[in-house]
């Protein structure tokens, strides 16, 4: 029998992030246990209690802190509008957090919160899962082997068609002044991806775009002013690097392009979005064979700069995949720790993301690059 420590989890909200992201891997993750769930409205077809049965189930997160000896860790998969009031609640309480993205919606939350968290001595994580996306691991790869040489220009896209406006949920209600629409749900990812390939950027340049109705908006003040597109330009002086971020809701394509990295020596580009997703979604497991995997048909494609002059062009496969399960075992061995080092996604840098984000919104308001 294992002697080894477990930690009681306890989850908050039991929508899509909890039941697709979270408890799986807590399941799959020795060191943690699933202890206690917190669900405003059980209804018929979606009950926390009828699903996991044997836990403690509760009606709101105050009834969660209040077990002071039952809890060890507290995962938020709340609205982003939430998650200050609650991170802080359950570091002041004693718990250990792991908090889904967006995490906050200013880089003043944030940091305070990373200092709450180190005058408690608690782990605070947030929840940046494509950090382990293989697609994005292959860029890393290409990088960090110098194979592309000097990266001048990346592109990192989140391009979809859905012409129609979302209806019902968070996502459709939350205004980006309160870490709502698509700059924190999807911007997000992206930026946090150029953030641990390349740092902050010197400056940025932005445009906020209502494609669905073909408008450009300026100061958001309204649902009517929410962007559903965006369009960011990140420079780096110190390099010369040009980073372009784009997210969009009209783009007719059958592949929709992921990556597109140029440097001096060759170009990476990627179309599709990493599997573990959508395999999650339809039920898949991190224990099945082909999890995270990508068909050969699905490689991105590498051009290298030969001696002579020509230019190779060959596919440029996936890397096997770490799967979100690596975030999971990197966050348990932070508990089990205490040590603030061990944090797969640090609030510390989530904060500076957040710098990167409250420059596009003021770029895309004043018309003018904005200086970090």
């Amino acid at each position: 029998m294992s002697s080894q420590k477990q930690f009681n989890v306890g989850i908050v909200g039991y929508g899509l992030s909890a039941k697709v992201f979270h408890i799986p891997f807590i399941a799959l993750t020795p060191s943690l246990r699933l202890h206690a769930i917190v669900q405003r409205s059980p209804t018929e077809g979606n009950s926390a209690p009828a699903d996991h049965p044997g836990i403690l189930h509760v009606r709101t997160a105050e009834e969660l802190l209040a077990e002071e000896a039952g809890v060890d860790v507290v995962v938020l998969c709340t609205p982003p509008d939430t998650h200050y009031r609650l991170a802080r609640a359950a570091l002041e309480a004693g718990k250990h957090v792991l908090v889904e993205k967006p995490f906050v919606p200013t880089a003043a939350e944030a940091a305070e919160l990373a200092a709450l968290a180190r005058a408690r001595g608690r782990v605070l994580c947030v929840y940046q899962n494509r950090r382990w996306d293989s697609d994005f691991l292959t860029v890393r790869r290409l990088l960090d082997q110098g194979t592309l040489g000097r990266v001048v220009e990346f592109e990192t896209h989140f391009d979809r068609l859905r012409i129609a406006a979302p209806s019902g949920g968070w996502k459709a209600g939350t205004s980006i002044r309160d870490g709502g629409g698509v700059l924190y749900d999807l911007g997000t990812h992206l930026l946090d991806q150029v953030f641990v390939l390349f740092g902050m950027p010197t400056a940025v340049y932005a445009r906020f775009v209502r494609q669905r109705e073909g408008r450009l908006v300026r100061g958001v003040g309204g649902e009517a002013d929410e962007p559903d597109s965006v369009t960011a330009v990140l420079t780096y002086d110190a390099t010369g690097l040009v980073v372009y971020v784009r997210i969009g809701v009209v783009s007719v394509e059958s592949d929709q392009l992921r990556f597109w990295v140029r440097g001096s020596k060759g170009s990476y580009r990627k179309t599709g979005l990493d599997p573990q997703e959508d395999q999650l979604r339809r039920g898949g497991k991190a224990t099945d064979a082909d999890f995270g995997r990508e068909d050969e048909s699905r490689y991105g494609r590498l051009s290298l700069l030969q001696e002579d002059g020509s230019v190779l062009d060959r596919p440029c496969p996936t890397v096997e995949p770490e799967t979100y399960l690596e975030f999971y075992k990197l966050f348990a061995k932070a508990v089990e720790s205490g040590s603030e080092e061990d944090v797969p996604v640090p609030p510390t840098q989530a904060a500076q993301v957040l710098r990167i984000i409250e420059a596009i919104r003021e770029s895309a308001r004043s018309g003018r690059e904005v200086t970090l």
